[in-house]
């Protein structure tokens, strides 16, 4: 990396309770799983640990229940560098949580209770602007009110901040929020729903992110899984393959190949480059289990590539 960008991450944060299962299980089913652990997660603060562990400064805006979960989470965030000053604690409420299925194939099924995520409302916001206006990167998801999402962008739009944009899980947009985004990345679920076009190939993943140009949005990154990533501008469309791993989970390889992507644009990196070291961050997470816990720091990535390098 050529620098230490600073990023404001705007989002969740969600306890993950993980169940390993040999495969899921269907409507009024029970299936005897293999184990259960329990992992700080939740899309912001995997997306805010992976930016940090990638070398950027980090601060974070969202909200936690004042329980056990929400204080353990708070001291993860912590041990990992990240600032939490702009971190609120709802009395009364639970902090978010989020079920999670992993199969042998490592595929996952993920139920979530938004709890004191819910919370995060525009005052939060407003109140840490300056926490904004100072970074210069935005980061933002969809497991907080799309109302409070707007105005986080807003404020990083008119004070020139790059604003990173994962809409996960997938809500309706609109197009004026989609141009204020300088980053849209998304998977192919997602860019399904978003865009109205079945990603199903490489064809149908290009046909998506021309629209989701066309409505707005400055750069789109899908994201394909085993098949790679497409990086689509106005002009220009790349598609980069899949890494060969052993895939154990896939939980947080979205998060982690976000975070990457956004450290690595602000260090310098161009969208290709940063494209390619996100990959080989996501790739190296899913060969371990969990959200937080499969996050990769730098040295580690480095060492990643050069064992692949080598094979």
């Amino acid at each position: 990396m050529l620098s230490s960008p600073s990023i404001c991450v705007v989002g969740s944060i969600n306890m993950d309770l993980v169940f390993r299962t040999p495969r899921m299980p269907g409507v009024g089913e029970t299936v005897s799983g293999h184990e259960f652990v329990q992992i700080a997660g939740g899309k912001g603060a995997n997306q805010a640990v992976a930016a940090s562990r990638q070398g950027a400064n980090v601060s974070f805006i969202g909200c936690v229940g004042n329980d056990a979960n929400g204080r353990k989470s708070l001291d993860g965030l912590e041990m990992d560098g990240i600032d939490i000053a702009a971190v609120s604690t709802i009395p009364n409420c639970a902090s978010g949580v989020a079920g999670i299925f992993v199969d042998d194939l490592g595929r996952n099924s993920i139920v979530i209770a938004p709890g004191a995520n819910a919370r995060l409302s525009t005052a939060h916001i407003l109140a840490a602007q300056e926490t904004i206006r100072k970074s210069q990167l935005l980061i933002c998801q969809c497991e907080t009110p799309l109302t409070t999402i707007q105005a986080a962008i807003t404020i990083a739009h008119k004070h020139g901040v790059k604003v990173v944009f994962n809409p996960a899980p997938a809500i309706p947009l609109p197009d004026h929020l989609l141009s204020e985004v300088s980053y849209l990345i998304l998977n192919e679920t997602e860019a399904a729903q978003i865009s109205g076009v079945s990603v199903t190939d490489i064809d149908s993943a290009m046909a998506a992110t021309r629209r989701l140009l066309a409505r707005g949005a400055g750069c789109v990154l899908l994201t394909l899984g085993e098949q790679g990533v497409c990086v689509a501008q106005q002009d220009q469309f790349h598609h980069l393959p899949g890494l060969p791993v052993n895939v154990v989970d896939t939980t947080a390889a979205g998060d982690t190949f976000i975070g990457a992507f956004a450290t690595a644009i602000g260090s310098g990196m161009d969208e290709l480059e940063a494209a390619m070291h996100a990959q080989y961050c996501a790739a190296l997470t899913v060969t371990r289990l969990g959200a937080q816990s499969s996050i990769p720091h730098q040295h580690e990535v480095i060492q990643f590539k050069a064992q692949l390098h080598l094979t």
